[in-house]
């Protein structure tokens, strides 16, 4: 590590006045940030934690519905707190990674990283989800925009995320044993007005929604209505865990499995 300053803000002003400061940086659970910042692949001179915030915190129902969950909630808390609103985003926050990164790691900072092989994304762009900061509120087919890569501006902290609540939903991963990130990610919503499919650790573009799955399945909810479908495998991810064709092909498979398992 290297020396650098540390700033606790316990509003959400006083962060945005700290984030204002010329090489500062946000810090949430630390579960991306610090790994990168120990090999040296950034280097801010400011870190301003975010943990202490409590009206960035919680799991609560707005008026509209929608589920509202705190920038810097945990997944642990998501996972407990969600579990009775909305199942399927709950079962999502406590397979991420370990028991430790449950505790420490937030939905804001995941969201704010947009790792392409992250749960979150997945769940927000399936759920039409709205991320809410400081200065506004982005639907979230705006808020992704390629691998690490989001409509955030300098100085933007995510403050709330709001779900809106499918009638059946669930997200089916295939994790890498090593890292517990997905190798395949698939999370299926269902509304009143048709059904979204979001697919993270595939695409060289990260997280993005499988449009002819969700025409298919707005039409027949049901794992037989993919039968006849296919994912290109040009733009998927081939490393050593998997080639493009295997990742297009999983694909298919944690789709139908998700439209199963969501009934």
């Amino acid at each position: 590590m290297y020396a650098f300053e540390i700033e606790r803000p316990s509003t959400l002003a006083e962060a945005v006045s700290a984030l204002s400061a010329e090489g500062a940086q946000a810090l949430g659970g630390g579960q991306t940030l610090i790994p990168t910042l120990k090999q040296r692949l950034a280097a801010p001179e400011v870190l301003v934690s975010l943990s202490g915030i409590s009206e960035m915190k919680g799991v609560c129902p707005d008026d509209d519905g929608r589920l509202c969950i705190g920038g810097a909630t945990t997944h642990a808390a998501v996972a407990r707190d969600a579990a009775a609103a909305y199942p399927a985003l709950a079962a999502l926050a406590s397979h991420i990674g370990d028991p430790a990164v449950r505790n420490r790691g937030t939905i804001g900072g995941s969201l704010a990283n947009n790792d392409p092989a992250a749960c979150y994304p997945a769940a927000a762009l399936a759920s039409n989800a709205t991320i809410v900061t400081q200065n506004r509120a982005i639907d979230a087919d705006d808020y992704f925009q390629g691998l690490f890569t989001t409509a955030l501006e300098e100085g933007e902290i995510i403050t709330e995320v709001k779900f809106a609540i499918p009638e059946a939903a669930n997200y089916q991963k295939f994790l890498q044993p090593a890292s517990r990130f997905a190798l395949v990610g698939v999370f299926v919503a269902k509304y009143a007005d048709g059904v979204r499919v979001a697919v993270t650790g595939a695409s060289e573009d990260g997280v993005f929604r499988w449009s002819e799955a969700e025409a298919a399945l707005s039409s027949d909810f049901s794992a037989g209505a993919l039968d006849g479908l296919s994912v290109p495998a040009e733009g998927m991810i081939g490393d050593l865990h998997g080639t493009p064709e295997y990742r297009a092909h999983l694909v298919k498979v944690m789709t139908k499995r998700a439209v199963a398992a969501a009934g």
